[in-house]
C-alpha cells in the first residue's frame, strides 16, 4: 500500500462500460511526515475520499478485490482515508 493526499478528481465521460459509476481521483504519494512526493496515481475512489484528504491506496492485482472493483480493468484504488499516524523514531 502507499500512502497518499487526494489531489485532484479525474473526469471521464467516455470510459470502459466496466468503469461506469466509478470515481477517479489523482493521489500524489507522501513520506511518513506527509511531505508530497512527485509521483502520482490515478485510482478509483471506494470510500468516498475528498481532495486533501490522506488515503491509503492499493495497486496491482489487490487493487481488483474490493467489492467495487472486482474483477474490473483497475490498477490502483484508494482503500482508506487516514485518521491519524503514529510513528517513533
Amino acid at each position: 500500500m502507499v500512502l497518499g493526499k487526494v489531489v485532484g478528481t479525474v473526469w471521464a465521460t467516455r470510459k470502459d462500460e466496466e468503469l461506469v459509476g466509478m470515481k477517479f481521483q489523482i493521489v500524489r504519494h507522501l513520506d511518513v511526515q506527509h511531505k508530497l512526493k512527485d509521483a502520482f496515481v490515478v485510482a478509483v475512489d471506494t470510500v468516498q475520499a475528498g481532495v486533501g484528504d490522506i488515503v491509503l491506496v492499493t495497486s496491482g492485482s489487490s487493487a481488483r478485490q474490493t467489492a467495487v472493483t472486482k474483477n474490473k480493468p483497475v490498477d490502483a484504488v484508494i482503500v482508506a482515508v487516514v485518521d491519524k499516524l503514529d510513528i517513533q523514531d
